[in-house]
């Protein structure tokens, strides 16, 4: 083909300079070295966009792939699951103890979400593009918990979102805030609203950016702001982020993915502060899987000395045994703890809820514990002979299965000391 459009665009450029240039200069020679010049540029140009188009319905022409591998969205292929070790610098470890889960599962598609209150609307839908049910909005709106939570100096927060269009056509950003609230039962409105809060936000551009305020006297010139003009830190659309907030007393650090984009040391000095809410508001968004547990789990201490350690911070595929990275902080925890007791073996010990068939269950959670083994032996060299694995399935529940947080209970990788 490339060799057609040479001899096409040839007799074409040939023929214009015969026609213009060498009525003015006349000499042939002068003429064919010009004429073979612009034949050179525009040829190697037309036939690279040509390949360039090509190479462009090649890809589009492929399968698309599930939400374990590739994401075929509007704005392009998503790329594959990061691994672990793109996971190094992430030390999130959750709460040890679930206080709010919810994943929609009990939500009837198109229903407004039950745990939930909103002075707007949204509903619970299913994508092609994403695995689980998910609380979609869009809107100058809130959404918030409906009932207050009773938090503690220790929690984390964790939530799955995608930016998605808004009512504008493009992407609309959206914002999640954490705060104390006046009304118990109704929306706190206002640009600070409530007694005080933390605002994490992404723009419509994609930019992050965050607020902490304190309302009152008390708490004159105690606010922060700030943003992340980091262009690798921007958020897209159509794409997943797994957001991680870790609340130690006074200090707040938030991760999308596998990246800390705040860490604010004094983020709520005065010991007033003390949050019961959240909140999704303003833009447009698609929100599963959000977490509250409550906690500073001390891993050491319970493996030594307890010789047992309960993980709920490692997390799987839907159904499969499959880790997420954000599982890495957990199990690089464990790693150290191996490494700095040698004599130490343990068995890791799979268990999952009670939805679907026992055998299955069953199955999955062995090959899960089986995942965890493979994982600190590949990623943090522990050696495999001081590992064993089992998995109990649905048989040892730590709390009913009735309602998505005791299933998330039911849903933990332990560690027992041998």
């Amino acid at each position: 083909m490339k060799r057609t459009i040479l001899i096409c665009f040839a007799a074409f450029f040939l023929f214009a300079a015969g026609n213009t240039s060498a009525q003015i200069l006349n000499p042939k020679k002068i003429l064919e070295r010009k004429a073979n010049k612009i034949l050179e540029k525009k040829t190697d140009q037309a036939v690279d966009s040509i390949l360039n188009n090509k190479g462009d319905d090649q890809k589009k022409e492929e399968p698309k792939k599930n939400a374990d591998n590739k994401i075929k969205t509007d704005t392009g292929t998503k790329a594959e699951q990061p691994s672990l070790q793109l996971y190094s610098k992430y030390d999130f470890i959750p709460g040890e103890k679930v206080v709010f889960f919810d994943d929609f599962s009990q939500d009837n598609v198109g229903d407004f979400p039950a745990l939930w209150n909103t002075n707007g609307s949204a509903e619970v839908v299913t994508s092609n593009l994403f695995a689980d049910r998910w609380m979609k909005f869009a809107g100058n709106q809130s959404i918030w918990t409906d009932e207050l939570l009773l938090l503690p100096d220790n929690y984390t927060i964790e939530f799955d979102i995608v930016p998605i269009k808004g009512e504008e056509g493009r992407m609309a950003g959206y914002g999640f805030r954490l705060m104390q609230s006046i009304n118990a039962k109704a929306y706190d409105h206002g640009a600070v609203p409530g007694k005080a809060g933390f605002a994490f936000f992404c723009e419509y551009f994609g930019r992050p950016g965050y607020r902490t305020y304190i309302n009152g006297e008390e708490g004159d010139a105690l606010g922060l702001t700030g943003h992340k003009d980091d262009d690798q830190l921007y958020q897209k659309e159509n794409q997943l982020y797994h957001i991680s907030i870790w609340v130690q007393k006074a200090r707040v650090r938030l991760y999308a993915n596998e990246s800390k984009l705040i860490d604010l040391p004094k983020a709520f000095p005065l010991t007033s502060v003390k949050m019961d809410r959240i909140r999704f508001e303003d833009g447009a968004a698609m929100i599963s899987n959000v977490r509250i547990a409550v906690g500073n789990p001390d891993m050491r201490n319970k493996l030594i000395t307890e010789g047992k350690i309960v993980s709920y911070g490692i997390y799987f595929d839907v159904n499969k045994d499959v880790l997420k990275p954000e599982s890495y902080g957990s199990l690089k925890e464990i790693a150290n703890i191996l490494n700095e007791n040698a004599a130490v073996k343990i068995k890791i010990v799979g268990h999952t809820d009670a939805d679907g068939a026992d055998a299955a269950n069953l199955d999955l959670s062995k090959r899960r514990a089986a995942a965890v083994k493979n994982e600190l032996v590949k990623t943090f060299g522990i050696d495999a002979a001081r590992m064993e694995t089992d998995g109990k399935g649905e048989t040892q529940p730590v709390a009913a299965n009735d309602k998505p947080a005791n299933k998330a209970l039911n849903r933990r990788v332990e560690f027992i000391k041998l």
